[in-house]
């Protein structure tokens, strides 16, 4: 079976040349080829020996996803589905901010967390995507915005910490600067809260930053919110982020606080979250539930969602509500579920 050339670090790629007797500089004019120019036919990468191209064609393998549909949204944000070489697909979301083009990433085909506010979650875990798969979303979403994506969020479709090893992977490719490129501080990984996983990504020195989706301010309401708190309560979270932020002291955590009518927007969850995040240096991002048909939550009124965001200003802590990007074309947060395969089999 062929080594997938997406999925290889760049000492990854230096082995592979020595293997074929080519000096290690042909690596990064592969790497050029692949994330300057976007371009994944190894016969037409020039200056690289003949013995090396047959070697890699012996080797290796590439793919370009297909993109089996795009939908534009009145906001900009383009969501993409696109076909991985086994036939499953996922979204990404290509994502327009002042000066800024975000790429949101998926990491799984579905989800296993089972989060009650997701749509995502509705469609379950069908396998984990491997780190060339990730790297061909990054591929095809500077295709179509003319290589513009300076930014990429790990909080497409899948929980990333259930898929560490790819995603760690991932990571490294992305941020490599003989790689993609991208800056650590413009690659943050968002997870509903797996501790063990967290602590893996202090040893590791992941490069790129950490959100917390944390949801609730007390286990009663996270437990039904996210039922992975039931395995790792909020006191062990908490605990895990204060020692993520004293162990990486250059990385700030970024809380992520969808808020649910009537079941985390109260004064007094405000406050508790204020308790929370004390001393932290924290930024939290209020998200109002994006309501979705058969959803049980519905969407707060603005009035709480400001009253509450008042509560964490008045306590010094950085708190800002991010308007929905997308909704129109199920892109916004937690909608992702791919729902063109949906329609294909009602007209099936």
């Amino acid at each position: 079976m062929k080594t997938e050339l997406l999925g290889l670090r760049h000492e990854q790629l230096i082995e592979l040349c020595l293997q074929a007797g080519a000096k290690p500089v042909h690596a990064e004019k592969i790497l050029a080829s692949l994330f300057r120019y976007h371009n994944t036919d190894l016969t037409a990468i020039e200056g690289i020996p003949l013995a090396l191209a047959n070697f890699l064609a012996e080797h290796v393998s590439t793919f370009e996803p297909e993109c089996t549909a795009s939908q534009l949204a009145e906001d900009g944000t383009r969501k993409l589905l696109l076909k991985m070489p086994d036939g499953k697909e996922v979204e990404t979301v290509l994502i327009q901010g002042p000066g800024r083009l975000t790429q949101c990433i998926s990491t799984q085909v579905g989800c296993a967390v089972g989060c009650t506010f997701c749509l995502t979650a509705t469609a379950g875990l069908t396998r984990n995507l491997t780190a060339a798969e990730m790297v061909a979303e990054v591929m095809a979403g500077q295709r179509f915005s003319d290589g513009n994506v300076r930014n990429l969020v790990l909080m497409g479709m899948g929980e990333p910490l259930h898929n560490y090893a790819d995603v760690a992977q991932f990571v490294r490719i992305a941020t490599d600067p003989k790689g993609m490129a991208f800056s650590p501080n413009r690659l943050t990984l968002s997870t509903s809260g797996l501790v063990p996983a967290i602590y893996r990504m202090i040893e590791d020195e992941l490069p790129c930053n950490l959100a917390v989706s944390l949801n609730a301010t007390t286990d009663e309401v996270r437990d039904r919110v996210i039922p992975i708190n039931r395995k790792y309560p909020i006191a062990e979270l908490m605990q895990a982020v204060r020692d993520y932020i004293k162990a990486r002291g250059n990385k700030r955590v970024l809380i992520e606080y969808v808020m649910l009518a009537g079941v985390n927007d109260s004064i007094a969850d405000a406050r508790r979250l204020c308790e929370l995040v004390a001393g932290l240096g924290c930024t939290v991002n209020l998200l109002p539930f994006n309501p979705y048909p058969g959803a049980i939550y519905a969407s707060p009124q603005a009035a709480a969602v400001s009253a509450f965001r008042e509560v964490l200003v008045d306590a010094s802590i950085i708190a800002v509500v991010r308007e929905s990007r997308g909704r129109d074309i199920s892109a916004a947060c937690g909608q992702l579920k791919t729902e063109t395969v949906k329609r294909r089999k009602k007209s099936a």
